[in-house]
């Protein structure tokens, strides 16, 4: 989970290790000063399922929950604008 201190709402952002595309939103999303919640798809079986139910059935990531919406390999700027509303 990051660190950084942020008023917005929560951020929860599904990957795994070694995605590539997890790292550069996690980088945006710090660079924003977004706090958010990582959740790795590999050890935690129910987020697994989460993803598979929002992606088509399929383990995508980075996957992202945020203001009552699902995202898929979002840009940092829309988990941005979403969170801060």
């Amino acid at each position: 989970m990051s660190s950084t201190a942020g008023s917005h709402l929560p951020i929860t952002v599904y990957s795994r290790p070694g995605c590539p595309y997890c790292y550069l939103l996690r980088h945006g999303l710090r660079r924003r000063g977004l706090t958010f919640t990582e959740i790795n798809i590999w050890t935690d079986p129910k987020a697994a399922a989460a993803v598979r139910a929002v992606a088509d059935g399929n383990e995508t990531v980075p996957t992202v929950h945020v203001a009552d919406q699902w995202l898929i390999n979002p840009k940092a700027a829309k988990v941005d604008q979403l969170a801060r509303g």
